[in-house]
């Protein structure tokens, strides 16, 4: 018999080529693995709700494993053991025994990411690797209006990168069902929730909103990327940095 588990994890994308387990790169899914075998001395796999990519951090990703029921170990202490065996940047902060239906992956919902971005001229070091430090004059109202225009179900094309190795996916259509514009002074917050991402998606909006509110590029053209993406295969203009973006949470039914 097998029990699955389902674990909540946060972790500093810092140090890792992202989530996915991938040839001589050190990722945080090979580290949740390594850690699993440690703790039942079996080959597990640990999936995860989707990918985050190399520098990218989470508060709340979302993963499954199968646990042998021969290992007899209470729920409660699969937290403290894995974050025995992982190291200080990866947390598992929470385990709950689900039913053999429940799915990490395929089972995801909505998806919520916020981005910081820090407009100051001087950097704390301690924001180092965890915002998008930039310093130059933005008007603050002009890019929440651009945020709002990709509210909705829309063809995302112009707003995703290619993974390549022929693993793109068959449709661009998604759908953004919520997005906060959070104004803290010096730093901003974005909070976007949607049905599912594309590949840098939040990064090329932010970046393309960042160009906007800039004044280095118009409303009128990053809503003509949106409205039609496959005109010349046009992308947006600018692809925000990884350290500034975070997995907020993930919901299930």
């Amino acid at each position: 018999m097998m029990a699955r588990i389902k674990i909540t994890i946060a972790y500093d994308g810092r140090n890792y080529a992202g989530w996915q387990i991938q040839p001589n790169h050190m990722t945080v899914q090979q580290r949740l693995c390594e850690a699993l075998y440690k703790i039942t001395k079996v080959e597990s796999r640990v999936i995860g709700s989707g990918r985050t990519d190399t520098g990218v951090h989470a508060q709340g990703q979302v993963a499954h494993f199968d646990a042998s029921d021969n290992l007899q170990m209470n729920i409660y202490n699969w937290v403290p053991a894995f974050n025995t065996a992982l190291p200080l940047d990866i947390r598992v902060l929470k385990a709950e025994e689900v039913s053999d239906e429940f799915h990490a992956q395929f089972g995801a919902k909505l998806k919520t990411y916020e981005y910081r971005i820090n407009i100051s001229s001087i950097l704390s070091p301690f924001l180092v690797g965890r915002v998008w430090n930039e310093p130059r004059q933005l008007d603050k109202k002009i890019f929440q209006e651009a945020l709002n225009i990709f509210v909705g179900e829309h063809d995302f094309a112009a707003f995703a990168a290619n993974r390549g190795l022929g693993s793109e996916p068959l449709s661009t259509v998604r759908e953004i069902t919520q997005v906060e514009f959070i104004d803290e002074g010096e730093d901003i917050y974005v909070r976007m929730t949607g049905r599912g991402f594309l590949y840098k998606m939040v990064r090329l909006i932010i970046g393309g909103c960042m160009k906007v509110s800039s004044g280095r590029y118009y409303l009128e053209d990053l809503q003509q990327l949106l409205d039609h993406p496959e005109v010349g295969g046009t992308k947006s203009p600018l692809c925000a940095p990884a350290d500034g973006l975070t997995l907020k949470s993930v919901e299930y039914e």
